[in-house]
């Protein structure tokens, strides 16, 4: 069952100067390997064809929500545009818009 997550939604400028905490949000490994594969989806798609991507995380203080592209994807963080970073260990879930 796929959990529901009340995000804060937020612009990507935003994103940074927000902390995040090391600690990994997914227990499931299911679930980190579905977010790899969901990642690595939306950056081929964002690079190609400019698709937005919903990307729901969580930083030092609350659950928040971005749609934009991702630029690249890396074992430890995405970039968005203008060099923006998320760590892939504090992303909840991505959705392709």
């Amino acid at each position: 069952m796929e959990q529901v997550l009340k995000p804060e939604i937020i612009e990507k400028e935003a994103v940074a100067h927000l902390k995040f905490p090391h600690e990994e949000v997914l227990t499931d490994p299911k679930a980190r390997k579905l977010r790899s594969a969901e990642l690595e989806r939306g950056t081929t798609l964002g690079n190609i064809d400019h698709y937005k991507i919903k990307i729901i995380f969580e930083d030092d203080t609350s659950i928040k929500q971005v749609e934009t592209t991702i630029w690249a994807n890396g074992e430890e963080n995405i970039v968005l545009k203008q060099g923006v970073t998320i760590p892939v260990h504090r992303i909840h879930q991505v959705k392709i818009l």
